[in-house]
């Protein structure tokens, strides 16, 4: 590099330091490591990694390349099992899976890294939680002002990078190198921009030579400014307990120390709700850059990874003396006051046939529930205690307690990816294959949308030869297999069949929790076999601040007759920007790009005409007005555990709807839910045992797929007691 050119690079590199932190100072350890790939069974590749004083740990495909990601360790979680040479790196945005070349290599590399290491300090150690009803209120009340203030120094720090902007335009305007329409400043610091809108280092420091440096001060005061304001905001949560501060403390918490972190309870998710997902994300990632936080380090049992992953029938059980504890009464005030908007809330009316199997019957009107006989009951727990103990597991292992849950099984969780099966009617009814195609895509997308609210409980385990069933589009869902779990279901409509066989792994990484899914969909239409696999989904912020659930990759749907194909691509959120995206194209038969696709998995999705025409493919339903009280439901959920009329008397008695612990869960008794839970529990157990376990009903084993036999609709329609079948709970 010239002389002339050695001032504006330094000049570059400090203001990108001032900005983002990142690449600065010495290196203290670099080299080639193999990286897990992104995509699913692509195995590893190897990567030359550096690890910066700063604390970025990031690579490249080759030294002196571009950066393709990076990681702040501090903020971080690293897992390792002994005697190997895996290393996990999990931080709020991204996961790394590294395998070391040697031992050697893999000392050198953990050694680095735990300079990174916290220390724990005397007050976590000993300090408990006792806070009194209004020492809390007050706290609280102390945490909204600084809440407040942390958003007037976001829309100052916006000011200031409108103002960056300005001079930016006016600079790449007169010369030839003019950026691209909708290219900004904040493209220098979105996940992976390094290889996605890369420029020229000559450009970079001319674009940054032209700043305002007033302005730039303005961005830098407010940065600093908003880290001492959110550990301010912070220390000030720490001081309230995990309960609800109305409530006198459990006894056995009283005695126990401070968690290194407290969630949210449900007022402060209230007062946090008034801010944008996307400052609360980057709000809590300054947070984790503060003083005194640091990488987490833990070490897997052997037996705990994939290769090696526990087959018995056996689960973990997990005792959490805190797992039944209320909310207290400022739940109970908030429950009170909506009780009059509930009833004014309209009832979901339905026009179904009677007995949809027979063609021909009349009409009857169903009218469904809009909310659930009770709100969220009871606390989460401390969801973080059960997963630091059991990091590197697939949780489908570990037994919860009913804290943990939702009053829904995991059959009537398949069936919610159903709710937009109109799409599949739409796609029936036209012979166009382009178009075909989209509204598969669309369905496809369509599946994710009631997952936008639904990140702290999970569905309740079904039994073996448990079913469900919905006849809007006769879809029947039934357990076949315990260990590993599956769960097969299969669905009609005029000329489309659907079926799958679902099941997946849950695993804890330090930092967030990654679901795998497993198996694949498969869609019939007419002619036309559409095929796909679910990418992975993320549930971040688990140890601190707002959990938010996003699905990262690719979605390929694949016409296995006509050769059409669809690749979908849920993108990761970054730092700046809208969240929750989906872009894809759809190709033809010769492989030619014949539709762009965009949208957002929880809101539409649309075909793209030109830069600014649009045709709308799929628009989600409404929220229901209290759908966080009601475990984030959509409208759809909140029905599916309902036994309305038209279904009352043709259910079988393993219909998830007649669960008694779901049931108790849905109607707030907490304690007769967790009675309930163990009881049915251990009568599976109890037949395992006695080798009187029962066999699928109504899906057979073909190869790896669980394919539909037929006969549940038609032993429906003759009635039950024709058929011998043996109740489960």
């Amino acid at each position: 590099m010239s002389d002339t050119h050695q001032p504006a690079y330094a000049a570059a590199r400090t203001s990108l330091n001032l900005i983002s932190g990142l690449l600065s100072g010495p290196i203290l350890q670099e080299g080639w490591i193999l990286k897990k790939r992104r995509k699913k069974m692509q195995g590893f590749a190897r990567r030359y990694f550096m690890l910066y004083q700063s604390g970025i740990l990031c690579y490249s495909f080759e030294p002196g390349q571009p950066i393709r990601d990076q990681i702040h360790l501090p903020n971080a979680a690293i897992s390792t099992a002994s005697g190997r040479k895996d290393i996990h790196v999990d931080s709020d945005r991204a996961t790394f899976h590294l395998k070391c070349l040697s031992t050697e290599d893999f000392t050198q590399w953990m050694g680095t890294f735990r300079k990174f290491s916290a220390p724990v300090s005397e007050s976590r150690r000993s300090g408990s939680v006792r806070v009194s009803s209004r020492q809390g209120t007050i706290k609280l009340n102390k945490s909204a002002a600084i809440a407040e203030e942390i958003g007037t120094t976001i829309l100052e720090l916006e000011n200031a990078f409108a103002n960056l902007r300005d001079p930016l335009k006016r600079k790449s305007s007169g010369g030839k190198d003019k950026p691209k329409e909708g290219t900004s400043v904040f493209g220098l610091f979105k996940k992976g921009a390094h290889h996605t809108n890369s420029f020229p280092l000559r450009d970079l420091i001319s674009r940054l030579e032209v700043i305002d440096p007033t302005s730039y001060q303005r961005m830098h005061m407010a940065i600093e400014s908003l880290k001492v304001q959110h550990g301010s905001l912070i220390k000030s949560l720490q001081s309230i307990s995990i309960l609800d501060t109305t409530q006198s403390v459990h006894p056995s918490a009283q005695a126990s120390p401070l968690p290194d972190s407290i969630p949210y309870s449900a007022s402060e998710e209230k007062l946090a709700s008034s801010f944008t997902r996307r400052s609360k994300r980057t709000i809590l990632e300054w947070f984790d850059a503060s003083e005194g936080e640091g990488v987490q380090e833990f070490i897997l049992d052997d037996q705990t990874l994939p290769e090696n992953r526990d087959n018995g029938d056996s689960p973990s059980q997990i005792i959490n003396d805190d797992s039944r504890s209320s909310l207290g009464n400022a739940e109970e005030s908030s429950i009170d006051t909506d009780i009059e908007d509930l009833r004014e809330e309209p009832p979901v009316i339905d026009q179904v046939t009677h007995d949809q199997q027979v063609k021909g019957t009349s009409q009857v009107q169903v009218v469904r529930r809009t909310h659930l006989p009770a709100p969220i009951t009871g606390d989460e727990g401390s969801l973080f205690a059960v997963l630091k103990k059991n990091v590197g597991k697939d949780l489908s292992t570990i037994a919860f307690p009913v804290s943990f849950n939702e009053p829904l099984t995991l059959l009537q969780r398949v069936a919610e990816e159903l709710e937009y099966f109109d799409l599949l009617e739409q796609a029936a009814a036209t012979s166009n294959p382009i178009e075909r195609m989209q509204f598969v895509a669309a369905f496809a997308v369509s599946g994710y949308a009631h997952t936008r609210h639904r990140t702290g409980r999970k569905g309740f385990n079904p039994m073996l030869a448990e079913t469900f069933e919905d006849p809007r589009m006769r879809f029947i869902a039934e357990k076949v297999r315990h260990n590993p779990v599956q769960m097969a279901y299969h669905a009609e409509g005029e000329n489309w069949e659907l079926y799958a066989t679902a099941g997946g792994k849950t695993k804890f990484w330090g930092k967030s929790l990654e679901i795998i899914p497993l198996g694949t969909t498969h869609l019939k239409i007419g002619n036309d076999h559409y095929q796909w696999k679910k990418p992975s989904s993320f549930m971040r912020n688990l140890v601190v601040g707002t959990k938010y659930l996003e699905h990262v990759g690719k979605l390929i749907i694949e016409n296995v007759n006509g050769r059409d194909r669809c690749v979908l691509e849920f993108k990761q959120s970054g730092y700046w920007g809208e969240t929750n995206l989906v872009s894809g194209q759809v190709h033809d038969a010769s492989g030619k790009v014949a539709a762009q696709l965009e949208g957002k998995w929880d809101e539409h999705l649309s075909e793209a005409v030109d830069a600014s025409h649009f045709t709308l493919l799929w628009r989600a339903h409404p929220w229901p007005k209290h759908a966080y009280d009601y475990y984030g439901f959509t409208s759809f959920s909140m029905a599916l555990n309902e036994v309305t009329p038209d279904i009352a008397e043709k259910l079988p008695v393993t219909d998830s709807r007649y669960r008694p612990d779901v049931r108790a869960l849905e109607e707030g008794d907490i304690d007769r839910a967790e009675a309930e839970k163990v009881r049915v529990e251990e009568m599976q157990r109890s037949r395992r045992r006695d080798g009187k376990e029962p066999a699928a009903r109504w899906f057979t084993l073909q190869g790896d797929e669980w394919i539909y036999t037929g006969g549940y609709w038609e032993a429906r329609a003759k009635g039950w007691k024709e058929t011998k079948i043996d109740p489960l709970w």
